[in-house]
């Protein structure tokens, strides 16, 4: 199948350049605009008790507002705030009113309420329309109160600084576009010279970069936003900087698979255009395999609760498949087209065979000892995999996906210091009347006292406000701790117990408000932990039992790839709680890991159990076998597994604390999934299994002599589909 895929490609290959050309503008033109959500509740089901707070609110409470963006004055010389001070304030919010912006509704005047006890600081609250909240209008209005209350305060002596949900977002694009460029400027500029380097050429080294990020990443991206507006899906902030890496990243290694089949070829005497169609007939196979292990892995989070997941799981599953595709026929048709020296200028010794020393020595070493090899590597994993015992998730994803200098983060900063760590985003309970009835206000008090008597809760409003129809009251309360953290959290699941154990009878209590959303995140993700991990980690079996025609094999292969998700979970909790003091990571990390170095550490050591197969098919006994997988294997899983570690490194540049988190942990799972797993550990332990690791297949009988791998019947898994010769690049 993909040898005919080859010729097609090869005898029209300036038509396939076209058709890719005009696909990729057609799609990207015709994209719709799609607006990353940086509202937390806008990511959860219907179902869950938060939203349904904030649905009773709308209903009962249609006149008030939960302020979208909170105006911070504050004197610029540190002091406290003075009359002429609150004077100057009130100025400015009036001003502010009578500059009519747009979808601004409401500007409420500083307060001795919204002052904070040291004096220093006066918030004045701003209502949004609600019905731009999920749209770039939202950042876009933040932008022009903070260019109007800044233009305002010149010539006082007070300070103006804008923070809130609408800020955030504001601060938060423009975080994001920086980061993007700052990711994608050094993912091209070290992918280039790195394949470059392998290849000792300027085009090779610029050829995946091209093809990835002017090709394949536009048609991607315009896929994702068709898809995202057809099935109603939220986006996320991290989705445009993961898909340059994940597109850059496997579209190299796929290119690397390719290129280096195809200069193997080249030396065994092919033409240009025989070259590429045995080059795709032998590693075709190979890049449709892995993409789909990768594609399964990130299509099942369509599972998850969270909206986030549900968007950033086909997203990539989609940036895999064009980029899988774009290396099957794109890449291939511009290597037909080139001049196999202009390919591989300006190298000269390209139709040379270098040795393979250094991977040969490290392949006796697993041949002689085996069971030293698999305890050892094994000891590494689960040394590492010890450190995420102590893993803390944290909810904070405005502070955790910007610089601690952003305009917002300060506003919030200041918040925490300045008044109760909860004021900035307070916790409501709205009691409702059952039966259409009416509330009893006599047993407010009581409520409200229960509610304050709460560890954790600084402060219960014993005078709710109530609903006109006299159906719904809302309980403002206020808590000692910072919304998103973990404290709040556990004060959320006591308040929520006595919300409703209390509740006067005949009525129905829902607790809603940020630390609420936080706490139903945390409930979806537990949810998504005992399904999405289970069904993945299945279906990626399955795929190896066919692939393998094993059912021995792939156990082993999965727990390797479990001890490497634990261990990159573990050395990464190591890093940045213990080390660095950090009191948590992202939530999100966890099944970011999971599936990263579950799907990737899975297609390395199907290369490499691939190879210990047609090894131990040419006559080899296993532990042969394994020195020889090592031998040829080890240095494509080493070229491949680096790009890509690299690739996702360079995320520890965009200078905030989620990216950084994830940078380490991808490109520190992916070093442990290619040099520990793929180059150590699953070749000793199947060459301590023996035949039996293919059990019930035929994998481990001789089909050859022993004169060597190229005697061996060529198979579309020898690593990623690579010749012994390319094994030695």
């Amino acid at each position: 199948m993909f040898h005919r895929l080859g010729q097609f490609v090869v005898r029209r290959a300036w038509w396939v350049i076209a058709g890719w050309v005009i696909a990729m503008v057609a799609i990207a033109m015709s994209a719709p605009k799609i607006t990353a959500a940086t509202d937390e509740a806008a990511f959860l089901p219907k179902h869950y008790e938060s939203i349904q707070a904030a649905q009773v609110q709308e209903k009962a409470f249609p006149a008030s507002f939960t302020p979208s963006a909170l105006a911070l004055f504050e004197r610029t010389d540190g002091a406290p705030l003075g009359t002429d001070d609150k004077a100057a304030a009130a100025k400015i919010v009036q001003g502010l009113a009578d500059k009519k912006i747009e979808h601004v509704e409401q500007v409420v005047p500083v307060s001795d309420q919204t002052t904070s006890k040291d004096g220093k600081y006066a918030l004045a609250p701003i209502a949004i329309d609600k019905a731009v909240q999920q749209s770039e209008d939202f950042g876009e209005t933040a932008k022009k109160i903070r260019t109007e209350g800044k233009a305002l305060a010149e010539g006082t002596a007070l300070k103006f600084q804008l923070g809130g949900a609408a800020a955030q977002q504001l601060d938060q694009q423009e975080s994001s576009g920086a980061a993007d460029a700052v990711i994608a400027i050094s993912s091209v500029f070290l992918v280039a010279i790195i394949v470059g380097l392998i290849f000792r050429s300027v085009l090779a080294g610029v050829l995946p970069v091209l093809l990835s990020l002017l090709i394949a990443m536009p048609t991607a991206n315009g896929l994702i936003a068709h898809a995202t507006k057809a099935f109603d899906l939220k986006s996320t902030p991290v989705l445009s900087a993961i898909l340059i890496v994940v597109v850059l990243g496997v579209g190299t290694d796929y290119f690397l698979f390719l290129a280096f089949r195809y200069r193997e070829r080249l030396r065994a005497g092919d033409t240009r255009q025989e070259a590429v169609v045995n080059a795709v007939g032998r590693v075709g196979e190979a890049i449709a395999s892995a993409a789909g292990a990768v594609t399964v892995a990130f299509a099942v989070l369509v599972l998850s609760s969270l909206g986030m997941f549900k968007a950033l799981g086909p997203a990539l599953a989609i940036a895999v498949v064009v980029t899988a595709f774009a290396s099957l026929t794109l890449a291939p048709a511009v290597l037909a087209v080139i001049p196999a020296r202009g390919v591989f200028w300006p190298g000269k010794k390209w139709m040379r065979e270098p040795g393979d020393a250094r991977f040969a020595a490290l392949g006796r070493v697993v041949q002689k000892r085996p069971a030293v090899v698999a305890a050892a590597s094994g000891a590494v994993l689960l040394a590492l995999t010890a450190g995420a015992l102590n893993y803390n998730g944290t909810f904070d994803l405005a502070g955790s996906s910007m610089p601690k200098d952003k305009e917002s983060m300060v506003v919030q900063d200041k918040l925490v210091t300045g008044f109760s760590a909860g004021a900035a985003d307070p916790t409501h309970v709205y009691l409702t009347a059952g039966g259409g009835g009416k509330l009893d206000p006599g047993k407010f008090d009581g409520y409200a006292a229960s509610l304050g008597a709460v560890p954790g809760v600084a402060q219960a409003a014993p005078k709710p406000e109530l609903s006109q129809d006299g159906t719904t009251a809302d309980f403002t309360v206020l808590l000692k701790h910072e919304p998103s953290s973990n404290d709040a959290i556990d004060t959320l699941t006591e308040l929520r117990e006595v919300a409703h154990g209390q509740a006067p009878s005949g009525t129905e209590a829902k607790v809603g408000g940020i630390t609420a959303i936080y706490k139903d995140i945390n409930l979806a993700m537990s949810h998504d932990y005992k399904l999405v991990f289970p069904i993945a980690g299945l279906l990626i079996l399955l795929i190896l039992a066919l692939q393998l025609r094993s059912v021995v094999a792939p156990w082993y292969l999965m727990a390797s790839v479990g001890l490497g998700f634990t261990a990159t979970l573990g050395s990464s909790t190591l890093l940045f709680q213990n080390i660095k003091g950090e009191h948590g990571m992202m939530f999100m990390l966890p099944i970011l890991i999971y599936l990263f170095v579950v799907a990737i550490g899975t297609d390395y050591n199907i290369l490499i159990i691939a190879r210990l197969r047609e090894e131990a098919r040419a006559g080899r006994n296993p532990r042969e076998a394994a020195s020889e997988a090592v031998r040829h294997g080890g240095p494509t899983v080493a070229a491949a597994g680096f790009i890509l570690a690299v690739s996702f490194a360079t995320f520890m540049l965009a200078g905030n604390i989620f990216m950084l988190e994830f940078g380490f942990a991808m490109a520190f799972g992916i070093i442990l999934a290619a040099f520990v797993m793929a180059m150590f550990f699953t070749p000793a332990l199947t060459a301590l299994v023996g035949k039996a690791a293919w059990w019930p297949g035929h994998g481990g009988d001789a089909t050859g002599g022993h004169d060597g791998p190229s005697a061996a019947p060529a198979s579309p898994y020898a690593p990623h589909g690579l010749p012994e010769s390319a094994g030695r690049r």
